[in-house]
């Protein structure tokens, strides 16, 4: 099984997959091989998890199947439909609000750099002074999702925070007082924490803050296919999902009855 599990890694490697997926993948795999069902025996006995790991699960065995024991699936197995929720947002009021809760300078950075940026989760912490551009006011992502990279504006309040915190041009932004770098978990703590002390009884967390930004910007008039680009999303039919919660034209129907 060893063998096994590190050919699955290597094939992971060669194909560029984040070390996340690697991470996952590789999980999944080694609780397939140890539990000796088949893989619809398997995906049967993973029912009460979302339809999002589910298919997680699924296409992890797909591929282990695939690249180590070229193999098709040759059971029909069918793939757990993706499910069309609406993600959850934060109105201005509240957003304003939960950036101003945080009494640490970094803490409240994260929150800044979250909302005013759309970053994802694993963008932040990796992200690095060198990646900041103040004289064209921009940010270079570097190795985003699927290895992409990608230029986002950089507001001017985030900028202000930046000289509140910033002591050197190189290395991580977000470093711990004992200058680690932080973890998923702990950014996740700290919008949670930080959305208890402003009152929000949203289930609040990192990429909620990136929903917000997408979707504020769409309600501001922003073009569609710029969101789409500052969020790095390779289809449009991905960041039309804030078409459906944006309330600009919403609010318009409300006029006509």
């Amino acid at each position: 099984m060893d063998n096994q599990l590190q050919k699955l890694k290597e094939e992971l490697l060669l194909r560029k997959y984040s070390p996340q997926t690697i991470k996952t993948y590789t999980k999944i795999t080694e609780e397939f091989l140890k539990s000796n069902k088949t893989p619809r025996e398997f995906l049967i006995s993973k029912q009460k998890n979302t339809n999002s790991t589910l298919r997680t699960i699924f296409f992890a065995i797909q591929f282990f199947y695939k690249t180590c024991l070229n193999k098709e699936l040759k059971q029909e197995i069918p793939l757990a439909k993706k499910q069309n929720k609406l993600p959850i947002v934060l109105n201005r009021q509240e957003t304003q609000t939960l950036l101003s809760s945080p009494n640490n300078p970094k803490h409240q950075l994260s929150l800044y750099l979250l909302y005013y940026t759309g970053l994802r989760l694993q963008e932040l912490i990796n992200l690095k002074w060198e990646n900041i551009d103040e004289k064209r006011k921009i940010i270079n992502i570097k190795n985003g999702k699927g290895g992409k990279d990608r230029v986002i504006f950089l507001h001017p309040e985030i900028i202000k925070k930046f000289q509140e915190v910033r002591t050197g041009k190189n290395g991580l932004i977000l470093l711990s007082s004992r200058g680690k770098k932080y973890s998923k978990k702990s950014i996740q703590e700290i919008v949670k924490q930080n959305a208890k002390k402003a009152g929000i009884t949203k289930n609040t967390t990192p990429h909620t803050l990136r929903h917000s930004f997408a979707t504020h910007l769409l309600e501001a008039g922003a073009d569609i296919r710029y969101i789409q680009k500052l969020l790095g999303h390779s289809k449009l039919e991905t960041t039309q999902i804030y078409t459906h919660i944006a309330n600009k034209d919403i609010k318009n129907l409300a006029n006509l009855i």
